[in-house]
């Protein structure tokens, strides 16, 4: 069942029914001030850091699910009926109902009994507010009388005290109203930096700023009372719960449009105007007042929405893809780069699933991020190797997350993940070989932010090398630590005592629990360390990061092969995990992928055979299960995995993030077919057709899909902000397509389909465009063995990089 269908040339994907089995949802922005919006407007505003800087309030776990948001609610002032342009929260019936969610915009249409309204909402390019452009038609033949009612509910700022801290916060709320503008203060009184704005381009007909005078004391959005009444009361919040609306009386003749913006926006007050005469309250205004004015033009609206527009098709030209598969061009050309830009902008910090209060940015999850839109944009690329590399600790170790604002470790120990300093190596080697700017090794960067304690970034990676080699178990293994990728599988939980329960002590995130995953990880971290040290002139170096590898897969092989698959790790007492050996959970799909990127077992069989196991035993209609059989009990000696449920999450659940590693592994075996089909399991557009089993949104990958094991099979959850956005774009166009960025050039080297003639594609690389077009007969599973560059035949798949601004014809014929 369809709720909807994509628009590929607006690029766009339109929902024609408002109850989505999900909210689905779009993000607004795409620098420094972002929002989400769901497909009836639900959702929340934030500056920069969804935690410290939250500009509207939304409540987890609500019912609706996006309770909260952009609301506007039309009036016919002759009948006194009501209703939400965006069908939430009213829910009142609608005559017609259109959602466009685009890039980085959103605009919902629909029409109750001949008064018709349609809103865009974007963020405009170096902005720090949001436009909503409301237009609303009299599509009768008489005259109408229509009330037009905006509402936003701020928050106190701090997302996470705002949603704690009661008896301080009811008493801390501050509005005040000049020239139509509600400015939202609360924090000015003790800060005087910073402030929200809402403002609204026509004359007022009156205002709210306190919720309960706005809804009434005993009712919700769905019914507010000014909105039922018809008239504002000027309501001005002191304390409990601050909100901003406007009420507009808009008088249409028939087929008249009257067009109504409303602007909501954050500011920072100029550095020396930041603190006023001691006592003063009053909010300085003079600097944002300009910017107000200038967006409540409509003029000024219709050219930064072209500005936006342009912007995009800046970003997604640098890679053009035309291949035999309407899904793979779709997400490929727009909806999965799209999704790697979010995931960029945001990590995992802020979604309907994530908080924006506990995470932040990942160290693991935005390197990984970087693997998806290094191409796209690489200087916020190396802005935010930069950023990751000055939270790295001395020891090599690593921060989990860190705040976007402060830039800050937010855990409350500095490591523990042993997985996360080898992503640096990853993420820093992808930008490398996209732009081949050697000169970021150089840059000095600060251990833990700390000033006078620079390196040079390479130092950065050599550190994060040497971490994992300080820490090595019983087998040779690299120790888990508090967890390895699969932050569920916490293995470094013991008793001292036996009968007696297991406990997690300070030596959990030590201990003597190893992780075969690592050890794969790290094979694949120092050959691409040893590659960086060639370019280097460090072939010393290089040689001793190759050595290490080499002896790191000898010890994955001895230790970590179980006779028809990789072990996924040892636990405190030595115990195998992901091994015949076991009851449950005997084969894990990590360290099958991993393993095999790394090039681990390629040459006696290995390789294949274990991915011949993920065939057999993990691989279902919806994707790859991350292990089987399940876990039908808690296992405290197993940590949070066995705390799920069988088929969710970490515990069998298809964990989307993983899937792409073995579309990966399939390629580099030569297994076109395998691989793609595997890729068409979990992409959003290829399962749009099965919305109802699906649930979540069909034009981006969801983190998890409920495995065969849960009575929920093929259900997706914890859409948009994931891993698996970046690595299924790397598996899908450079692995698959083959259009591979390297250290010395741009391999072409495509592992297709049998049943696919060829693709076309259009590749910027290091300032110069590459128009690639692969040839093969229908039925051949081959690879190529060279190239046509400009006419001329060059032997291997790799194309050295051309000058900039050239134009570089590359022809794949595969006989």
């Amino acid at each position: 069942m369809r709720y909807g269908y994509f628009d590929d040339h607006a690029r766009e994907y339109v929902i024609d029914r408002p109850d989505t089995p999900l909210p689905w949802i779009n993000y607004l922005g795409s620098e420094a001030y972002f929002g989400l919006i769901s497909n009836t407007a639900g959702g929340y505003s934030f500056y920069r850091d969804a935690r410290l800087r939250r500009l509207t309030r939304y409540r987890y776990n609500n019912a609706p699910l996006d309770l909260g948001g952009r609301y506007l609610y039309l009036r016919d002032d002759a009948t006194g009926d009501y209703w939400s342009a965006s069908w939430q929260p009213t829910q009142r019936d609608l005559d017609d109902y259109e959602c466009r969610h685009g890039l980085s915009y959103t605009r919902i249409a629909s029409a109750r009994r001949g008064i018709r309204a349609e809103t865009l909402y974007f963020v405009p390019l170096n902005e720090t507010l949001e436009v909503w452009r409301a237009r609303i038609t009299n599509e009768r033949d008489t005259p109408a009388e229509i009330s037009l009612f905006s509402s936003v509910e701020f928050c106190l700022w701090d997302a996470q005290d705002d949603a704690t801290n009661f008896q301080r916060n009811f008493s801390t709320g501050q509005v005040e109203v000049d020239g139509g503008v509600i400015y939202h203060k609360t924090e000015y009184r003790e800060r005087r930096d910073h402030f929200a704005y809402f403002a609204c381009s026509e004359p007022l007909a009156g205002f709210d700023t306190q919720r309960e005078a706005f809804l009434g004391a005993y009712r919700g959005w769905d019914r507010p009372v000014v909105v039922e009444h018809g008239a504002a009361t000027g309501s001005v919040a002191n304390g409990w719960a601050p909100i901003g609306s406007h009420h507009v009386r808009l008088a249409l003749a028939p087929g008249e449009t009257r067009e109504v913006i409303f602007v909501l926006g954050y500011a920072e007050n100029p550095r020396a105007e930041k603190f006023d005469p001691p006592g003063s309250q009053t909010l300085n205004k003079r600097h944002v007042r300009p910017v107000i004015e200038r967006w409540l033009r409509p003029e000024t609206v219709t050219e930064g929405f072209a500005a936006l527009a342009a912007h995009w098709d800046r970003l997604l030209g640098g890679l053009r893809v035309r291949t035999p598969d309407a899904d793979t061009d779709r997400m490929v050309n727009i909806w999965n780069a799209y999704q790697c830009m979010v995931t960029f902008n945001l990590s995992r910090s802020a979604s309907f699933f994530e908080s924006g209060i506990g995470r932040g940015m990942g160290f693991r999850d935005s390197n990984q991020d970087l693997l998806g839109f290094v191409h796209i944009i690489p200087e916020r690329a190396r802005e935010r190797i930069l950023d990751i590399a000055a939270t790295q600790l001395s020891t090599g170790g690593a921060y989990h997350q860190y705040q976007p604002l402060t830039k800050r470790g937010n855990n409350d120990i500095g490591e523990g993940f042993n997985d996360d300093p080898l992503w640096l190596i990853l993420g820093v080697a992808a930008y490398l070989k996209e732009t081949g700017d050697l000169g970021i090794l150089d840059e000095p960067v600060p251990f833990d932010n700390l000033p006078g304690s620079e390196k040079p970034l390479y130092e950065h990676l050599t550190r994060s090398l040497n971490y994992t080699l300080d820490r090595l178990g019983p087998h040779g293994l690299p120790l888990i630590g508090r967890a390895d990728w699969n932050d569920c599988l916490n293995l470094n939980c013991f008793s001292d005592t036996p009968g007696e329960p297991f406990q997690t002590t300070e030596n959990s995130i030590g201990g003597q629990a190893e992780s075969v995953f690592i050890a794969g990880q790290f094979v694949l971290a120092a050959k691409e360390l040893a590659g960086i040290a060639d370019l280097l002139g460090l072939h010393g170096k290089a040689a001793e990061y190759r050595a290490a590898a080499e002896k790191m897969t000898g010890t994955i092989i001895e230790h970590g092969w179980d006779g028809a698959w990789f072990r996924r790790a040892y636990d405190f007492y030595g115990n195998p995990i992901g091994s015949g050996e076991n009851d449950e959970g005997q084969i894990f799909v990590e360290p099958q992928g991993l393993c095999v990127l790394a090039g681990v077992g390629l040459d006696d069989g290995l390789a294949a055979r274990a991915l011949d196991s993920v065939a057999e035993r993990l691989a279902t209609p919806h994707g790859i299960v991350l292990q089987q059989p399940a876990y039908s009990g808690y296992r405290i000696e197993l940590g949070e995995i066995s705390s799920y449920p069988p088929g969710y999450k970490e515990n069998a659940g298809i964990f989307c993030h993983t899937n792409p590693w073995i579309m990966i592994a399939e390629t580099i075996l030569g297994n076109g077919d395998r691989a793609f089909d595997y890729y068409r399991r979990i992409s959003p557009s290829a399962r749009e057709r099965i919305s109802d089993v699906h649930r979540s949104e069909p034009y981006v990958y969801a983190q998890m899909i409920a495995g065969r094991d849960a009575p929920t099979h093929g259900e997706a959850k914890n859409s948009w902000l994931t891993g698996t956005a970046a690595w299924n774009f790397v598996a899908i166009t450079q692995w698959i397509l083959g259009i591979r960025p390297e250290l010395t050039g741009l391999r072409v080297d495509p592992v297709l389909p049998t049943d696919w003639p060829g693709y076309q594609a259009t590749r910027s690389y290091r300032g110069a465009t590459y128009e690639i077009t692969v040839r093969k007969p229908a039925g051949s599973g081959r690879r190529a063995d060279h190239l046509l560059v400009d006419g001329e035949r060059v032997e291997g798949t790799l194309v050295p990089p051309a000058p900039a601004g050239s134009t570089v014809q590359v022809e794949v014929v595969i006989s």
